[in-house]
């Protein structure tokens, strides 16, 4: 019999195991929401009873999730806690005591001083797989799925790292950029492609083969010491598909269609039909597959309805504004999640950190849907986002049409024209992201056929616009994927010199082409003229329809004109000024702000070579 009794313990002890988890893994004192939600995970936590002995700290509640595995617990931080530990008690059911000591930390910046990117701003967007390998040791790791490195294959793993970001910010700096957004950091242990980050399995952790957090850190810290800003590339809208809790899921409903997934019934792709959101007319039918659908097989589509999965992904948020000092966070696919809860996220990081920023993805070439998740859109249906930017691919796409298309009376320049025009619509234009292309685009040069001054023109333009540009790593050596258009492995590759042993290093300029070394001269000559011209940043625009053509657009302070010129002419030509004397400039001498030299504005103005001018009148 004792051996029986023996067994049985035993057996306890195996049904009655540790903390595995506690998610958020610390918080803080002084937020202004004093509420906390603890995902506590372990085997059989679910029967535990639960006590806090902490004056400061108020247990709620104790909810049960429909795994055995789970508690989460609902906290009042009050506020007069003071940072330091706090001990959690669980007593099992079998009369095991566990104790998990909780840390509550001090707010080092007032909230109001994350200040967010704005249109003073140009971000550096990075694959940071794609960049720079700053630390070989960390190229391989083993006990994660994908242990190989090939960088001649374009859909796998290269070894490009966050301390490869870390040796080259003298270099972003120095070209004038002022905004670092690299794409996913966190822990994507999935068999294949994981190098691109977006099938996040761990939505606390860092990727090993990227770093540590320490090295993301002292990323932002090395950013901040230079003046720059952190964004962090962030996913509500699903994980992947070996994401840990997979195994074992929360609630019967934290994933959409979760029954199908386990049942192994044949999983719901998402229709990918982003209008449903806007659509006066859409079918139930055909919203519930945009918004549940999983946005690819390997991407389980994540059910922000869950309320526990909601305040999940919302204090994730804040925990990495807080811990890394972020200074931005773009979101994902921004239609494709249930879009109150966005607005919710939005606002819940908003109302802490009043002069934060995020920027969603809409990718659509329609100003209207674009326009519809700006934060004081006066949509319809009563939609209040939140979210203080978009993207532009609206704008992107004219630009890029315009360039690319003969003049003619409904051809060419005029696109830029009346593309412009639609800011009518926008509540903010001045804080919308404008691109050349993204990682998930052809390269800029290859939409423009490769077509230096026609890249120059497309850069220069979003650069002076009323707008916060965003430039992708390599735009500014005319990198291109011309020979596979729409290949993303191609799109994202590595930049010259991030490796030992590149023949091409892009950072020091050694065995770039004439046209390269032009292109990135250019862009540091413009990129850093920008950084002071509060006529740029927040200046009045004003700009004329094409004539001959020529488009003008000028941005206007008190101080200073900027005047930009798109010449698509390809024989030496002279623009009459005449049309332009609302601008006040005649007589003065103006500054070419990429080339340094001066011309007089007065009656009519050579234009000896097709491309683009930009001329400021600041002394």
């Amino acid at each position: 019999m004792k051996y029986f009794n023996l067994i049985i313990f035993c057996m306890s002890l195996i049904s009655f195991g540790q903390i595995e988890r506690v998610e958020p893994p610390n918080w803080w004192v002084g937020f202004s929401d004093h509420s906390l939600q603890l995902l506590i995970k372990g085997e059989n936590i679910q029967n535990a009873e639960v006590e806090i002995s902490n004056k400061h700290i108020e247990l709620v509640k104790v909810n049960k999730a429909d795994s055995p595995n789970y508690l989460f617990l609902d906290l009042i931080i009050k506020e007069d806690a003071i940072a330091g530990n706090f001990d959690i008690e669980f007593e099992l059911p079998n009369g095991k005591n566990i104790t998990h000591s909780y840390t509550l930390k001090s707010r080092d910046r007032l909230a109001e001083g994350y200040i967010g990117f704005n249109s003073s701003d140009v971000i550096y967007l990075i694959t940071p797989d794609r960049f720079a390998n700053g630390d070989i040791a960390n190229d391989i790791v083993s006990g994660l799925r994908e242990t190989s490195i090939n960088r001649k294959n374009d859909y796998g793993r290269h070894g490009g790292d966050i301390q490869g970001m870390i040796d080259h910010i003298d270099y972003i700096h120095d070209m004038g950029f002022t905004s670092v957004w690299p794409t996913p950091l966190l822990m994507n242990d999935m068999t294949r492609s994981s190098y691109h980050g977006y099938a996040i399995t761990d939505f606390y952790q860092v990727d090993p083969r990227f770093g540590t957090l320490d090295d993301y850190k002292q990323l932002a810290q090395k950013l901040q010491g230079k003046g720059m800003k952190l964004i962090m590339d962030q996913v509500a809208n699903h994980c992947g598909s070996l994401h840990w809790w997979m195994s074992d899921l929360p609630f019967k409903d934290w994933v959409n269609y979760q029954s199908e997934y386990l049942n192994k019934e044949g999983l719901k792709v998402s229709n990918h039909r982003r209008t449903v959101n806007q659509d006066p007319y859409a079918s139930g039918f055909d919203k519930e597959l945009m918004s549940k659908g999983w946005f690819v097989n390997e991407m389980p589509d994540l059910n922000q309805r869950n309320p526990f999965l909601a305040k999940y992904i919302i204090q994730n948020s804040l925990w990495w504004i807080e811990t890394l000092h972020l200074e931005g966070i773009r979101q994902d696919t921004y239609p494709y999640s249930y879009k109150e809860f966005m607005a919710e996220w939005a606002g819940a990081i908003m109302r802490e950190y009043p002069n934060f920023n995020i920027v969603g993805e809409e990718w659509s070439t329609n100003p209207l849907l674009v326009g519809y998740w700006q934060q004081g859109a006066n949509n319809k249906d009563g939609y209040k986002s939140n979210l203080k930017s978009t993207m532009d691919f609206p704008m992107q796409h004219t630009i890029v049409r315009a360039l690319n298309e003969e003049e003619g009376w409904n051809s060419g320049l005029v696109n830029i024209y009346e593309g412009l025009a639609n800011d009518f619509y926008y509540p903010d234009p001045q804080s919308i992201l404008i691109f050349p292309d993204n990682h998930d685009m052809d390269r800029i040069f290859t939409q423009l056929h490769e077509d230096v001054t026609n890249t120059k023109m497309a850069v220069g333009l979003m650069l002076c616009m009323p707008r916060i540009p965003q430039v992708y790593y390599g735009t500014e050596i005319l990198m291109q994927n011309t020979a596979k258009p729409g290949d993303h492995g191609l799109i994202r590759t590595d930049f010259p010199g991030g490796w030992e042993g590149d023949s091409k290093n892009a950072f020091t300029g050694k065995g770039l082409s004439a046209p390269q070394k032009e292109m990135q001269t250019f862009m540091k000559n413009l990129l850093n003229y920008r950084l002071n011209s509060e006529a740029i940043h927040e200046g009045k625009t004003v700009h004329f329809a094409p004539i001959n053509g020529v488009y003008i657009m000028t941005r206007a302070t008190d101080k200073e004109t900027v005047i930009v010129i798109i010449n698509k002419n390809e024989n030496p030509s002279t623009l009459d000024l005449s049309p332009y004397s609302e601008l006040n400039l005649d007589g003065q001498t103006l500054q070419n702000v990429v080339t340094n030299e001066t011309v007089k504005w007065r009656n009519q103005l050579s234009l000896p070579n097709k491309g683009i001018y930009i001329f400021s009148s600041a002394k």
